[in-house]
């Protein structure tokens, strides 16, 4: 195989015949790039051929399921790298267009030991990418994406007699039985079903009938034009379209996901929107009392209350902060054998005996419609309002580039840390530690925080505050980080500010 080459220069003669791939695509936990601009097809089937040649390396047997979501140009993308996952000796299965998560569920139901999920996830159209496995239900973390990009940019991929190709239907529908199973809701329940005109158009309308809510459908005709907005439940502009949808339609609540599945978005019956991390506690109440003595994984960016809730301590509650990402998270939920995971993004992880262990945005629904029906008398706005009041800023980003990124936070980490080595207070609090996984989480004595990380996607930081005692201590700790991550002057402005 020849090195692919690293810019990507359309309407050429070698565009449509030799491989382009801008490396800076292969990302900690997945592939992603804006199409045609940064990869070809011929580039497409070099990464295919690539994971191929990853598998067999590996010692995983040689056969994968293939699915892509739903946009005018993954089906191109899915078929060119199937071509090279062929070329590697691979036998395919190709389940046609499908959620992320049903795709992981096919691994399950055909057997099979690895994944190849075409999708952009909710970036808006243009892009595109691949989500990839081969430990079910886990999906490649930064070892296999190194190793992946190295045997890609390096042409190191190796052809192989053996690849063959088979097109399998009635995935969607076992997904949805498995889903299901036999529940059925023993209470009344309107819900709001937005889907954005993505791909969980075709899922979850037909879900939550079969559970035996009422939909209001909410822009849930597939649509890759995506007319009305981009499929994203962090987008504010989906955000509040669910809630007005709620005040429109009397709705208990509405539940949005975005283009790949894979996550949830949650509006109450106020169309007040609840962040997928107080969601997390709001379903980790209602599971501990199911299953005492669970552990729990939760995002860096999300908040203390897994640790400090007095119902989940109750409960008998471990709470395990650990790294952002949906591949670090799964990877962790399953190391410890933690009931679930949840990631203030909105990917939840619920594993056996709730989920599969993998993020699944119509695993969630289910899962807050059973909840729901458990406490017949509570709205989703008492459920909310039952938790202890913190007060948390949103996920802001000051600007940071790619390139220099993780040396500017090794250097910020370490000013923090120092600082609470030091016995400084922090935002005029003591410092109880300082959780040094993915960033810097600073956990003050009152379990209020402050966090810094660098962006996996983009090139930016990342800073969340919350505090457990008031908006004025939320502002003084971000001013406190603030003034930390500006002794750094390559970190520009940021997205946006509280």
């Amino acid at each position: 195989m020849t090195k692919p080459l690293p810019d990507v220069t359309p309407n050429t003669w070698s565009f449509l015949r030799d491989p382009m791939i801008k490396p800076t695509g292969f990302r900690e936990y997945d592939a992603r790039w804006k199409y045609p601009d940064e990869i070809n097809l011929p580039g497409m089937t070099a990464l295919g051929l690539g994971l191929g040649t990853q598998m067999h390396k590996r010692g995983i047997a040689p056969l994968i399921a293939v699915g892509n979501d739903y946009r005018d140009y993954s089906l191109s993308i899915k078929n060119a790298l199937i071509v090279g996952l062929m070329q590697a000796g691979i036998k395919v299965k190709d389940i046609g267009p499908a959620l992320s998560p049903m795709a992981y569920f096919s691994q399950f139901h055909l057997d099979v030991p690895a994944v190849a999920m075409v999708t952009a996830s909710h970036n808006p159209n243009g892009w595109t990418g691949v989500k990839m496995g081969f430990d079910r239900p886990l999906t490649h973390g930064p070892d296999e994406m190194g190793e992946l990009r190295d045997i890609v940019l390096n042409g190191e991929g190796e052809k192989r007699d053996g690849g063959a190709y088979e097109f399998v239907d009635g995935v969607r529908e076992a997904y949805l039985d498995d889903l299901i199973g036999d529940f059925r809701m023993s209470r009344k329940l309107k819900v709001v079903c937005a889907t954005g005109n993505g791909t969980a158009s075709a899922i979850a309308p037909e879900l939550f009938e079969r559970l035996g809510v009422e939909v209001v459908p909410l822009h849930t005709e597939l649509d890759y034009t995506f007319p009305n907005y981009n499929p994203n439940p962090e987008a504010m502009e989906m955000l509040h379209d669910m809630a007005d949808a709620v005040r429109a339609s009397g709705a208990d609540f509405a539940l949005g996901f975005d283009g790949d599945g894979d996550r949830c978005g949650v509006v109450d019956d106020e169309g007040e929107e609840i962040f997928a991390d107080k969601v997390g506690v709001i379903l980790a109440r209602d599971l501990s009392k199911l299953y005492p003595n669970s552990i729990f994984v939760a995002d860096v960016k999300s908040t203390g209350l897994f640790a400090a809730d007095p119902e989940l301590q109750k409960n008998g509650v471990t709470a395990d902060y650990w790294k952002t990402g949906h591949s670090h998270m799964k990877r962790r939920v399953k190391e410890i054998g933690a009931l679930a995971g949840f990631e203030k993004s909105g990917h939840y992880f619920l594993a056996e005996p709730v989920g599969r262990g993998y993020d699944c945005g119509m695993r969630v629904a289910v899962e807050i419609c059973k909840l729901m029906d458990r406490n017949p008398d509570m709205s989703m706005s008492d459920l909310r309002r039952a938790l202890p009041q913190t007060w948390s800023t949103p996920t802001m980003s000051p600007y940071c580039g790619d390139t220099e990124k993780y040396e500017v936070l090794d250097r910020i980490v370490e000013k923090l840390v120092t600082k609470a080595e030091d016995g400084e207070k922090f935002a005029g609090r003591d410092v109880k530690e300082v959780v040094t996984v993915n960033g810097a989480r600073v956990i003050l004595d009152n379990g209020s925080w402050g966090l810094v990380r660098a962006s996996s996607n983009t090139p930016n930081l990342v800073v969340v505050c919350e505090s457990a005692e008031s908006d004025a201590e939320m502002r003084a700790i971000f001013e406190e980080l603030d003034t930390v991550i500006r002794t750094e002057p390559s970190v520009g402005e940021y997205d946006q500010k509280i």
